[in-house]
């Protein structure tokens, strides 16, 4: 049987410490991607975890369950990146933009922007997808109004942003609460308020 105590407090904080100070050094001293820092952090961790009486098995267990309960989001990722090249390849982003210039102006631009990425981001999820492919028009369409390109860009996203966090199908609105044992709609419900009053505000400084 196994012999687990809870770690004491020196100990959580190496772990947790020299993955931070690993993750420091490998990207702004090395310039190197996370990904190898984060895997030594890993190992270190488990180190500790085996330190303080967790077998190797237990350990690759609580591994694989964070890959699983990560999946979906890892997924849903990936199909953002298949929808931005279909949808500039297909056409729809020239198309948008040449509608866009006949249907808006300058005066209705910013709050019509951040609307639109706001429900497009809601729909689908991502505000990565929402982004690279609305947002990409619409940059288009900004430059053609004479709208400067970093206000323009503000309220792409910021809408985008706003759509991805209350969106149940976002990726991160769905592991959040995976990894904290939460269902989406609670999660969606606590982040509702702080985050309308910000949006408030964003629509108040674009109109």
């Amino acid at each position: 049987m196994e012999s687990v105590r809870k770690p004491y407090f020196y100990e959580a904080l190496l772990s947790f410490g020299g993955l931070m100070l690993v993750m420091a050094v490998g990207i702004a001293v090395f310039e190197a991607n996370p990904h190898i820092p984060m895997l030594i952090g890993t190992a270190f961790a488990s180190v500790i975890a085996l330190k303080i009486g967790y077998k190797w098995k237990a350990i690759e267990e609580s591994m694989f369950d964070g890959i699983r309960q990560a999946l979906q989001a890892v997924v849903i990722l990936a199909i953002i990146g298949v929808l931005i090249g279909v949808w500039i390849l297909s056409g729809v982003v020239p198309s948008m933009v040449y509608y866009g210039l006949n249907i808006l102006t300058p005066q209705i631009f910013l709050v019509a922007t951040l609307l639109i990425c706001s429900v497009t981001s809601l729909a689908t999820g991502t505000s990565w997808g929402t982004a690279g492919t609305i947002g990409i028009a619409l940059m288009g369409i900004a430059s053609g109004l004479g709208i400067p390109a970093p206000i323009a860009a503000g309220a792409i996203i910021s809408g985008a942003y706003f759509g991805d966090k209350m969106s149940p199908l976002s990726d991160t609105t769905n592991l959040a609460p995976a990894m904290a044992g939460t269902d989406v709609f609670t999660h969606v419900k606590f982040m509702l308020k702080p985050t309308l009053i910000a949006y408030s505000i964003a629509i108040v400084f674009f109109g």
